[in-house]
């Protein structure tokens, strides 16, 4: 009897008229302008952002798209969103959830300079109208997806209208107390997803709904660790170490480290962030860090000194192809003490076309990939012989961990690892990002080989490592966050074809490196080897100059070991030991000379240059013989080979033909067998310089 009243009472609720009433779904209207309608997405009907988003929410919700192209926020504004009919089916709407997505058409000429200051209240009238309707509405206002460099109207004023609506977006949110949702951060790295510059492909799209998904749900995959956390890191010292991962919204998350225990709690965008305190040389120790249903452990972690090594393919030249190869594989195996994360790049920079998937990859910013590595023969071998010869001597001196990150790129160019927005903000270098490929910006070489290397793709915007902020994106950006102690640097080969636009690029680098990571860390370069190439001399003489432009900067002089006709010489042991130099003595405070000879002053008197130097006690010639490299010129600047001695403190330059000198230099020449070195043996940088008169 029982089994029949059950049989007929589920056939009842079969029945449409009793049936359990269906939950309502909720309602998501997608307030914006041309991004969120879909402007230029094929299929937008399937791949707008909202259409994605309803995919992604399911069928608890009811998504709808009503973007205008061309609307603006402001009431003045050429198109105001409030007069359209996409505004009044909005409101008719009564959604549950609202997303506004609006300001990019401000930014227009006709809107932002003549109606800013309305701003504010047109978008407080907005918020307010769509809670009269719904006193319960969940509203988020989303910071701008990116307008990238090579828009019509960037320089001109949009960069600037743009970035000023960035920055009031959060302050109203504050002041209404809504949702705010950051667009322009999973976006802005990712100029091939913008065909003209504004608009969005449907995988940008895809970007946007992932994002708002997660705001929406809390969910971001429950809890993962930076992928800097490894087992067999180093951390930094003596210096507060941030610990970041995600995590699902709101979820509570344990930090142990020794005897250090933090809670903290991810945020609705999925980030979290424990800092601990800071912390003296040694391990191993352990780092546990755990929610309600997940830990994670990172094991035979060392606390020491960490160095980031960086730059082309001098830097990324590996230990096996040095000299004292052989040796210092045997050393390395007894070296536990030094830890190393190579970021090893997708594909090399060589010269043929990179598959598809290659492509795909790049332009995902997936071109590095690497985990932390104890010191040992196999690790040693493929990894930066220049960083290597640096760690061994810091670990030699200092007796502590050494860890050291290798990010470098053959035939980078100094531009690749800058951040998009210095960039964009620069007066100069701005012009660099728009059409790369075909800007003389960039030296010829560079563009012909990454002409090369994506010669298959077919993205109109194709990454490459020597775009410009590509490499800051897809190599530095993730250890901004990671403390380390500074910065070993050797770069400057793709850069010789313009020494003026390299001083200006490095000293541009080294100071938004220093920006994004929050402190003025040392940051040690390797002046240009000698080669047959006529540029060079000039080059390194920018280099050296740069001392003075900059604080906390060292310069090792490497003009002695180059190769004629390789522009990878093997002697990588002098490079790193030098540059380990100028760290022991600057950042580590030890009795060492550290630098050759740089040229201080040149004063004439009569027929003779008399020229001092910084670094220059106990003078010599590296092989004996008598000084070689210097010459004078006249006021007619036409340079001839000069007769240099030394005494005692100085070296003294004359020459017959040039009775009345005005200019010396040294070492002028591509590949220079110059000989002044110092007591340390360590050789003087190529210099030019005009004359003083002896007092």
């Amino acid at each position: 009897m029982i089994k029949l009243f059950l049989i007929l009472f589920s056939g009842m609720l079969a029945l449409p008229c009793l049936a359990a009433p269906s939950q309502p779904r909720e309602k998501v209207a997608c307030i914006g302008n041309s991004v969120t309608y879909g402007a230029g997405i094929k299929d937008r009907e399937q791949n707008s952002y909202p259409a994605q988003l309803q995919k992604l929410l399911g069928t608890g919700y009811e998504v709808g798209n009503f973007g205008l192209n061309g609307a603006t926020l402001l009431r003045q504004g050429h198109r105001p969103y409030h007069k359209t009919q996409q505004y009044k089916e909005a409101i008719a709407f009564r959604p549950d959830i609202a997303i506004i997505h609006l300001g990019l058409n401000d930014t227009d000429p006709r809107n932002w300079p003549n109606y800013q200051d309305e701003f504010t209240a047109d978008y407080y009238r907005l918020i307010d109208t769509l809670r009269a309707v719904n006193p319960k509405v969940r509203i988020l206002i989303c910071r701008l997806t990116p307008i990238f460099a090579g828009h019509p109207r960037f320089e001109s004023g949009t960069r600037n209208w743009y970035w000023q609506i960035q920055n009031v977006i959060p302050v109203i949110a504050q002041a209404r107390k809504v949702e705010l949702v950051d667009l322009n951060g999973p976006l802005h790295n990712r100029p091939d997803l913008f065909p003209d510059e504004l608009h969005l492909t449907a995988e940008g799209a895809s970007i946007i709904a992932k994002t708002l998904f997660g705001q929406l749900t809390g969910k971001y995959g429950g809890l993962q660790l930076a992928a800097v956390f490894t087992d067999h890191m180093v951390l930094q010292q003596k210096m507060p170490i941030p610990v970041q991962g995600t995590a699902d919204a709101g979820e509570e998350i344990t930090v142990k480290f020794g005897k250090e225990q933090l809670k903290t709690k991810a945020g609705a965008d999925g980030r979290w962030k424990a800092i601990l305190a800071p912390k003296k040389a040694g391990g191993p120790y352990q780092l546990e860090v755990a929610t309600g249903t997940k830990k994670i452990l990172v094991q035979d972690i060392l606390v020491g000194e960490v160095w980031l090594c960086s730059g082309q393919s001098n830097m990324a030249f590996p230990l096996q192809a040095a000299q004292r190869t052989g040796e210092e594989m045997k050393r390395a195996q007894q070296s536990g003490n030094i830890r190393f994360l190579r970021m090893k790049p997708l594909a090399e920079t060589g010269n043929f076309a990179w598959d598809s998937a290659t492509l795909r990859q790049v332009n995902q910013l997936q071109y590095f990939s690497g985990s932390w590595q104890r010191c040992d023969s196999v690790s040693a071998r493929d990894f930066s012989a220049v960083a290597y010869f640096f760690g061994q001597q810091l670990h030699q001196r200092l007796n502590i961990p050494i860890g050291l990150i290798q990010v470098a790129v053959g035939g980078s160019n100094t531009e690749s690892w800058i951040d998009r927005y210095t960039l964009e903000h620069h007066p100069q270098l701005v012009d660099m990002l728009p059409k790369w490929q075909t800007s003389d910006f960039i030296m010829d070489w560079c563009r012909e080989r990454a002409g090369i290397n994506i010669k298959n793709t077919t993205v109109a915007k194709q990454r490459h490592p020597y775009e410009p902020a590509y490499n800051y994106e897809a190599g530095i950006a993730p250890f901004t966050s990671f403390t380390i102690k500074g910065v070993i640097w050797y770069q400057g080969e793709s850069n010789a074809h313009n020494q003026e636009l390299h001083a200006e690029l490095f000293r541009t680098l080294v100071r938004s490196w220093r920006q994004q990571w929050g402190y003025e860390f040392p940051f040690y370069y390797a002046q240009l080897s000698s080669l047959s190439r006529p540029s060079w001399p000039y080059f390194r003489d920018s280099q050296r100059r740069l001392l003075t432009q900059l604080n906390k900067v060292g310069m090792a002089v490497t003009s002695d070991i180059g190769d004629s006709t390789d522009v990878h010489p093997r002697w990588k042991q002098q490079v790193g030991q030098r540059l380990a130099a100028w760290a022991l003595a600057q950042t580590y405070g030890k009795n060492i000379v550290y630098s050759g000879p740089l040229i201080k002053t040149a004063k004439v008197k009569g027929p003779e240059v008399s020229c001092t130097f910084f670094s220059g006690k106990g003078m010599q010639t590296s092989d004996g013989q008598a000084l070689r490299g210097f010459e004078i010129a006249g006021s007619d600047l036409v340079y001839k080979k000069a007769k240099a001695t030394i005494r005692r403190n100085r070296v003294v330059v004359s020459s017959p033909e040039v009775p009345h000198p005005r200019y010396v230099r040294y070492g002028w020449e591509p590949y220079t067998r110059a000989n002044l070195t110092n007591e340390a043996a360590l050789p003087a940088s190529t210099f030019k310089m005009e004359v003083t008169n002896s007092d």
